[in-house]
């Protein structure tokens, strides 16, 4: 009875215990820590209110193209198909041209340059894309791109951008081959030559993804090396053919081909092929026309 009594004096605390002992101490620790606790949020801590609040938004469309400009150079660059069509082919036909007498030619460097320039742009721009473009919308590459948020206007832009930096070093390289074989450059022809570059990878990179972008991965690696050939075909022999007549000759400059290596010749020569620039400028219009309107990201039935 007298413990009972003690502790009920104490308020529950043991007889003799010293009062802030026992149950009270853990009783002041954890009011003392609750303090603490409830200064926390109004202090802000270590970081300011709102560090981690979540901000969604969609990135800009001058960082997403960017960023995709990044991805698809890297990827062009690394694929060992690809700079066989964009370069090695290109450097061995101006080797061969030059160095061999196969072809009568009055300057061979000179008349082979312009059309090996062309040859490279269709592979990296026409070949090079539609093929990487199909397979990827066969994997679901493509589909997961716009998941993102990509518009296709980005995602085309971008393309072209990776299409130019990759010509950039095509250009450099095979200039740098011309150049040990005996080619003299013009003056202000190359800025000249530099605009008719800049059209022919935007004509055959819209052709590229607009067939790309619209037929299986099948028939687009059929049809884009078939169409390959035809080109190739068709700027080789309007370079080493000497007697086609004025209306032949401009029959053959409809084809982009062509056309671009037509007004690759005559910039360096120092003039400028204005039919040249109309037709790869049409061809590049209809076909980022056609691209944007037909484009799909995924294949019908996958």
């Amino acid at each position: 009875m007298t413990s009972t009594n003690n502790l009920g004096a104490q308020g529950g605390q043991p007889a003799g215990m010293p009062s802030g002992q026992g149950s009270g101490a853990p009783a002041e620790q954890g009011t003392e820590t609750g303090s603490v606790m409830e200064d926390a949020p109004a202090t802000g801590g270590r970081f300011p209110v709102g560090t981690f609040e979540p901000a969604p938004k969609q990135a800009s469309f001058v960082r997403m193209l960017l960023a995709q400009t990044k991805i698809e150079s890297l990827l062009f660059l690394r694929h060992g198909e690809q700079q066989l069509l964009s370069l090695i082919i290109p450097v061995g036909l101006l080797l061969g041209l030059a160095l061999v007498p196969v072809v009568p030619l009055d300057d061979p460097v000179a008349s082979a340059f312009p059309m090996v320039l062309a040859v490279a742009i269709m592979g990296a721009g026409f070949t090079g894309q539609a093929i990487a473009v199909a397979f990827d919308r066969r994997y679901g590459a493509l589909k997961r791109i716009g998941a993102a948020g990509v518009p296709t206007s980005a995602l085309i832009a971008g393309k072209i951008a990776a299409v130019l930096i990759v010509v950039a070093i095509q250009v450099l390289i095979l200039t740098v081959v011309a150049l040990l074989l005996g080619w003299s450059p013009p003056g202000l022809g190359l800025v000249i030559a530099v605009i008719f570059l800049i059209l022919g990878v935007g004509c055959f990179t819209s052709l590229g993804l607009l067939l790309g972008g619209t037929l299986s991965s099948e028939m687009v690696l059929a049809l884009a090396n078939t169409i390959w050939f035809v080109l190739l075909g068709a700027v080789g022999y309007s370079t080493v053919a000497s007697d086609l007549g004025p209306q032949a000759q401009t029959l053959l400059q409809l084809i982009p081909s062509v056309a671009l290596a037509a007004g690759l010749e005559e910039s360096f020569a120092g003039g400028v092929d204005w039919f040249a620039i109309v037709v790869l400028a049409v061809w590049a219009i209809v076909g980022a026309a056609a691209a944007q309107k037909l484009f799909s990201f995924t294949i019908k039935g996958d």
